[in-house]
């Protein structure tokens, strides 16, 4: 049973140190969301001819920065898929180790009871808590990555209204960063951040 307990205690040690590569990607997913929402909102502006005073007078100048600030968007939303993958390459190791997690208490010789998995040994958690914190972990953090493709997603769509994507990107990393929440609570964030994306694409639609 100790043997066990040490051995889901070196998973989470793991899992600690891809929480701290989330947090260094989260912080480079807003900083790219920002910057696409920069170019966005320059778009408008770039393709009213009367915004380039003298400049006017340059042939194709128009066109030129246009395509300039079309290009900067296409390696910012290439580089924000890369920062998905990324994201989706510590879901999938979270949903592993869930995986390995079961395997050690529920497969072969370690088959244990009931009983056994709510048994608690000093002060080192019961081996039900340590199998029910991998399954919140993965889950947790598989539907904030669904999240943040949705919003990925919505960028383009949502163009003309970046503003409020940017919001729900800011709203989630407050939500990672409030590190004595509950997971519960966690998720039921990001379910009230679901619900406010259905809400901007009616926006978008009416």
């Amino acid at each position: 049973m100790e043997a066990i307990v040490k051995k889901y205690q070196q998973k989470f040690r793991k899992i600690k140190e891809e929480m701290n590569r989330w947090d260094e990607l989260q912080f480079r997913l807003v900083s790219q969301f920002r910057n696409a929402c920069s170019v966005i909102e320059r778009l408008p502006v770039i393709q009213d001819s009367k915004n380039f005073g003298n400049l006017k007078s340059v042939g194709g100048i128009e066109v030129a920065v246009l395509r300039k600030q079309m290009e900067s968007l296409q390696t910012i939303l290439l580089s924000m898929k890369k920062t998905l993958e990324d994201f989706h390459g510590i879901v999938l190791y979270l949903e592993k180790i869930h995986r390995d997690g079961r395997q050690l208490v529920k497969g072969g010789s370690n088959q244990l009871t009931v009983k056994q998995l709510h048994q608690r040994i000093g002060v080192k958690p019961r081996l039900a808590d340590c199998i029910d914190g991998l399954m919140l972990l993965s889950d947790m953090h598989n539907s904030e990555y669904l999240l943040k493709l949705s919003l990925v997603s919505a960028l383009s769509t949502l163009a003309l209204k970046p503003r409020y994507v940017e919001f729900l990107i800011f709203k989630l990393e407050h939500v990672d960063k409030r590190r004595n929440v509950s997971f519960a609570h966690r998720m039921q964030s990001c379910q009230m951040l679901l619900i406010l994306i259905m809400h901007i694409e009616f926006l978008r639609l009416s």
